[in-house]
């Protein structure tokens, strides 16, 4: 090997060493530095926090595979750039793209309870599945393992994890009816009905039940069909005599526990 010439030593040769110390621990200390407007004296306050998301959407990517999922979730697109906090692969591996206290472009124009503005208030996850194909094992063992993270860590309700369609129905229709919702209540996330399902009491109003969950009702027909690909995986966009069992016993936990509720 040889010598390196002097133009091509690594920088801070012959520097000594406490010079070179400060400073990199001069950069380090700007890299961290919060920004500060140049118009304002800065007077810090210890009395903040970061913006926290309070809601996870799930998705599918709708493509032909992770790279190509990479590739749009990391440039500019016909219809605009777009992005996902996370990218879970049909071999189960996990991509990050985005920071967790960062908004991402995932969620589009919607409205899940009152929340308004899902891209601040969500993480979003895709998963690399075309909408048409059942979503793999590892790929949902990876999820569950990626949800208990982000609950645990971010404090983010265990109920509060809903699919893209449902904050957006009639524009959205992912993850679809393919998506494995129980398996993901079984192990204790997303909202889903509790023992055995009853008629409801006489006056009792579905669409109150809907909006409850967190719906939105603008296009009712719509959101019903997001509400079927949810809770029962199948089509259509009327109300039947089964989806009043399912909404009943979801308004009834809801009541239950108040906490858990969508509309915060």
């Amino acid at each position: 090997m040889s010598r390196p010439t002097r133009a091509s030593r690594p920088l801070g040769r012959g520097l000594p060493r406490t010079i070179l110390l400060a400073a990199l621990a001069l950069l380090a200390g700007c890299a961290a530095a919060p920004s500060r407007n140049p118009l304002a004296t800065w007077v810090p306050s210890p009395n903040y926090d970061i913006r926290r998301p309070v809601l996870i959407v799930l998705h599918f990517t709708d493509q032909d595979s992770v790279q190509q999922s990479l590739d749009t979730l990391r440039t500019k697109n016909s219809g605009g750039p777009v992005s996902a906090h996370y990218l879970i692969g049909s071999d189960g591996h996990i991509y990050q793209l985005v920071a967790d206290e960062l908004r991402a472009w995932q969620a589009g124009p919607g409205r899940w309870g009152t929340i308004t503005d899902l891209n601040s208030s969500s993480i979003g996850i895709e998963l690399d599945n075309n909408g048409h194909s059942p979503f793999a094992p590892a790929q949902i063992a990876s999820l569950l393992r990626l949800l208990d993270d982000l609950t645990e860590r971010l404090h983010i309700p265990r109920t509060q994890i809903i699919g893209h369609e449902d904050l957006a129905p009639g524009r959205k229709n992912d993850p679809g009816p393919l998506f494995p919702w129980k398996q993901l209540a079984d192990a204790g996330f997303g909202m889903w009905p509790q023992g055995a399902l009853v008629d409801p009491p006489a006056g009792f109003d579905p669409w109150l039940a809907l909006a409850a969950i967190g719906y939105p009702l603008e296009d009712r027909p719509a959101a019903v069909v997001s509400f079927h690909h949810h809770f029962r995986g199948i089509e259509g966009d009327t109300l039947d005599a089964e989806d009043l069992r399912v909404l009943y016993a979801l308004s009834q936990q809801l009541v239950a526990a108040p906490s858990t509720q969508a509309i915060p």
